[in-house]
């Protein structure tokens, strides 16, 4: 059995960062932090969105950054299909959706019906950025 104090710092410090690891909080000595502050964005690709009661209503696709303020203004969401047929996507405003940082996915108050009736577009036919802008939040801003 080894008795040095060094060995049982370290012991301690790697089951600190595996504990950090997997909740996404910083709990050490040095700069600590909330947990689900900063994520970068490919950590987010691929994210599931839920509706409260759980209901499955797609993925993050892409992430659409507003270049004047430097933040994420939407969120473009897959949404149904199967074997790649029928997909829609959505452009959900940022504001809208709140993230469930311990199951790693993000939650959006609206139910399946909702979103199935929203103006959607498939990636053969993505909008004009520009334009799109304000499509998204005139739609969003009245549900």
């Amino acid at each position: 059995m080894n008795d040095d104090p060094m060995d049982a710092k370290l012991n301690e410090k790697d089951k600190l960062f595996e504990k950090d690891n997997l909740t996404g909080g910083n709990q050490g000595p040095l700069l600590p932090n909330p947990m689900g502050r900063y994520l970068t964005a490919s950590s987010l690709q691929g994210d599931h969105v839920v509706n409260p009661a759980g209901d499955h209503l797609g993925e993050i696709k892409e992430i659409m950054f507003d270049l004047e303020t430097g933040k994420i203004d939407y969120f473009v969401i897959e949404f149904g299909g199967f074997l790649g047929l029928g997909v829609k996507y959505f452009a959900i405003p940022f504001r809208l959706l709140t993230l469930d940082a311990p199951n790693k996915r993000f939650i959006f108050n609206q139910s399946r019906e909702v979103l199935e009736k929203a103006p959607g577009f498939d990636m053969d036919h993505w909008p004009d950025t520009n334009l799109h802008f304000d499509e998204v939040y005139s739609y969003w801003r009245f549900i």
